[in-house]
Order: C-alpha cells, then structure tokens, then sequence
C-alpha cells in the first residue's frame, strides 16, 4: 500500500483525531472514507462515465 504525505493545520488534524477516536477508528480508515465518499458525490454523481473508474480507485482506498 502507498503512503501519502499530506498537509493539514493542527487544530484540523486534531478534530480528525477526535471523530476517528469516537468511531473507534484509524485516522488513515476515517480519511479514506471520507475520499470515499468525496468520489461518490462529486465524480460519479457528476458523470456517469466514471463511474468504472471511480469503483476501481474506490476499491484501492479499502485496503
């Protein structure tokens, strides 16, 4: 599995940290769910054509 390095502001990742903690869940496995959704909503939603491709990515982010 690759790795990303991203950017965030402190008080941002810590509200991550507290919605992952009270879900009982990673911080990786929240913001994946959250790219999840994002696809789901705005790509797919937005055009039908990717949808094969949106799945293709989407099953890559549930490792």
């Amino acid at each position: 599995m690759a790795r990303v390095l991203i950017s965030m502001k402190d008080d941002f990742l810590k509200q991550i940290d507290e919605v992952a903690e009270s879900e009982q869940r990673s911080r990786s496995e929240l913001i994946r769910e959250a790219l999840r959704q994002y696809i789901r909503k705005n790509v797919v939603a937005q055009n039908p054509k990717v949808e094969q491709e949106a799945r293709a990515l989407e099953s890559l982010l549930e490792s």
